[in-house]
């Protein structure tokens, strides 16, 4: 993915999660520009060990901050740009810290078909 900042305005938030997810699993830094719930826009390095999704059913990230050097919790809704780095995780996340086996369907579904999209299968396309 090209070191550039991605504006979450400038495309769909399930382009947007796709994504962090992809980052996630690939274990890459993500630079997020942030507004925090109070107004306050920040520029953060973080590194995402889980994305799930809250019992009222808000998808929240929970990462490693490298500026805080602890886990915290960030919302997509806040993130106004984004970029993915080329270099992998240089935090552990805490003992305690557990993925979470709860997942909405209709977000994964939605991610599924986003990647889908963006990323056909080449033999289906070669065929």
């Amino acid at each position: 993915m090209p070191n550039t900042m991605k504006h979450t305005a400038r495309q769909s938030p399930t382009r947007t999660l796709a994504t962090l997810i992809r980052a996630m699993d690939d274990q890459r830094a993500v630079t997020i520009t942030y507004i925090s719930s109070d107004g306050e826009e920040s520029v953060r390095t973080i590194e995402i060990h889980d994305i799930r999704t809250t019992r009222a059913g808000r998808i929240i990230i929970r990462a490693m901050c490298r500026m805080r050097g602890e886990m915290r919790t960030f919302h997509p809704a806040q993130i106004v740009t984004y970029t993915v780095h080329r270099m992998g995780f240089a935090m552990d996340a805490p003992a305690d810290e557990t993925p979470s086996t709860h997942m909405a369907k209709t977000p994964r579904r939605l991610i599924s078909l986003e990647l889908d999209r963006d990323y056909p299968d080449p033999v289906t396309l070669a065929a």
